[in-house]
């Protein structure tokens, strides 16, 4: 008598599409599965985007986003929610009162507030939707220091940023007063001589990890690190060696990046079933 295959843990993602397949829903599957989870997913929007930029963004209607999200949550368990880009204030409010449903799973949010090139695909009031009635049910918020000094301005501060805004800290202690449980905050746009990634949480900063800075620009690293994450806390792993986890990966996959067309660098999420047991050095 055979026995049954294992259930892979579900991870539902709401985020927008990207036909390079570098970011967006389609790198959010990629990794996913990569690292052993059932991805469903809800589209949110259509991009029009290569490797080089994001011409343009579609986004899908809000009724279809929760029904969407709705019928899969009746049908099957899910383990953790992987949020991106959602493409408009509706779509914010409708995913906020989904998860909200749903207090007990875990919650990546990815705050994708503008492209590698600098496409804004969040203006001013798409990102105070997302402070005010998304961050509060994050289990962890993963942006890039930009993205985070952007999220942690408060509405009179100017483009240049004061106080919260200036320093790295400050700001992840706005984004944890804001309601987010953790912070990640991610370093490439820090002019540093490695990437250094920060953990913070209740009790202040919890790790900080420096990353062997890697040559090149990449499309898509924060939807890999921030699906790598989502992928650890749906297998039951803490927060910490989450972390941890998720960052070696991503890591990875941008050591073994590969350039397609005429734009960025893409992430290799299949990097390890490729038969290359080098898998490179980290200088930490």
């Amino acid at each position: 008598m055979t026995s049954s295959p294992p259930v892979l843990p579900a991870v539902l993602v709401f985020a927008a599409s990207d036909p390079s397949s570098g970011a967006g829903i389609q790198a959010d599957i990629l990794t996913l599965s990569s690292l052993g989870c059932h991805p469903l997913t809800v589209l949110t929007a259509v991009t029009v985007q290569d490797t080089v930029g994001v011409e343009s963004v579609h986004p899908v209607e809000a009724e279809v986003v929760e029904r969407q999200a709705r019928v899969l949550l009746e049908d099957m368990p899910v383990a953790a929610f992987k949020v991106g880009v959602l493409g408009s204030v509706e779509n914010v409010v409708a995913v906020a009162e989904i998860v909200a449903d749903y207090p007990d799973i875990p919650l990546v949010l990815d705050p994708v507030l503008a492209s590698g090139r600098g496409d804004e695909f969040a203006g001013e009031e798409l990102r105070a939707a997302m402070k005010a009635l998304l961050l509060p049910q994050c289990t962890v918020v993963t942006p890039n220091t930009v993205e985070a000094r952007r999220l942690a301005e408060d509405e009179e501060e100017d483009e240049a940023g004061s106080g919260a805004g200036a320093d790295l800290d400050g700001v992840a202690a706005r984004l944890l007063e804001l309601g987010a449980r953790y912070v990640l905050l991610t370093g490439a746009h820090e002019q540093t001589a490695q990437v250094i990634n920060s953990l913070y949480g209740e009790e202040g900063l919890i790790r900080r990890d420096p990353w062997e800075r890697l040559p090149g620009s990449y499309h898509g690293s924060g939807c890999t690190l921030a699906s790598a994450l989502a992928a650890c806390l749906a297998g039951g792993v803490e927060i910490e060696a989450a972390v941890q986890e998720a960052q070696e990966y991503t890591w990875h996959t941008l050591a073994h990046g590969f350039r397609p067309g005429m734009g960025q660098f893409i992430p290799d999420r299949l990097f390890w079933a490729r038969g290359g047991a080098d898998t490179g050095g980290r200088d930490v």
